[in-house]
């Protein structure tokens, strides 16, 4: 069954490997966005020796290029906040992961192999949030506390949110290498073999209604 977790960041390692793939996690302290450009000008810098102007091993990461927009008092607030796809991160977020020991990444979609072996060397897991969620995870972001590299462009720069309860978010790979997208899959598979031979189905027929495809092991 299930677990809900409500963390106060930083995570520690023991913490991060104690959840398990499908629990639910919310997420209070600072937090950092990243997407393509950050992460290779962020792995460069850690190739090259250099310090991160900001602590990632002390929040967590997010796959997010946000909407702000800048008060009259030279303050800037979230518009809104929606997780961009996490698998073009696999292997410079892997890289950040290890270099860093990050705890938590939160995104949308899966990381692949590379990441998850990253996770699990170090202690890390990794958020699944809702897309099309932005508004709402944008109301759980209390204040704009910093923001670095923007001459990447605002939806590329680094911000820095302190956030309040983030979430629901699930947690998609935990550290021991599992993801919720092979439990999802197997237990698909399962449930199929089951529906096919109650319905007295053959498994390897290719069952097809274009556009739309029925799972199945045979070839098209």
């Amino acid at each position: 069954m299930s677990k809900e977790y409500r963390f106060q960041l930083p995570i520690t390692e023991e913490q991060a490997r104690e959840v398990k793939v499908g629990d639910v996690v919310y997420i209070s302290g600072v937090i950092y966005t990243m997407r393509d450009m950050g992460h290779r000008r962020a792995v460069t810098m850690l190739e090259n020796g250099e310090k991160l102007p900001f602590d990632l091993g002390a929040g967590a990461l997010w796959h997010c290029g946000p909407i702000v927009r800048q008060k009259e008092d030279g303050k800037w607030e979230t518009v809104s906040a929606g997780s961009t796809t996490s698998s073009r991160f696999t292997d410079l977020g892997a890289e950040v992961i290890k270099y860093t020991k990050l705890r938590c990444t939160i995104g949308k979609g899966t990381m692949h192999k590379k990441a998850h072996d990253a996770m699990a060397e170090v202690g890390s897991f990794y958020l699944n949030s809702t897309g099309g969620a932005a508004s709402l995870y944008a109301g759980q972001i209390e204040e704009v506390v910093d923001v670095h590299w923007t001459d990447l462009g605002l939806p590329e720069a680094i911000w820095c949110l302190k956030v309040k309860d983030l979430g629901p978010l699930i947690v998609g790979i935990d550290s021991h290498g599992e993801s919720i997208f092979n439990v999802i899959g197997k237990k698909m598979q399962e449930n199929l073999k089951e529906i096919y031979k109650n319905s007295n189905l053959p498994e390897d027929h290719s069952w097809a209604y274009l556009p739309k495809r029925v799972p199945s092991k045979a070839k098209v």
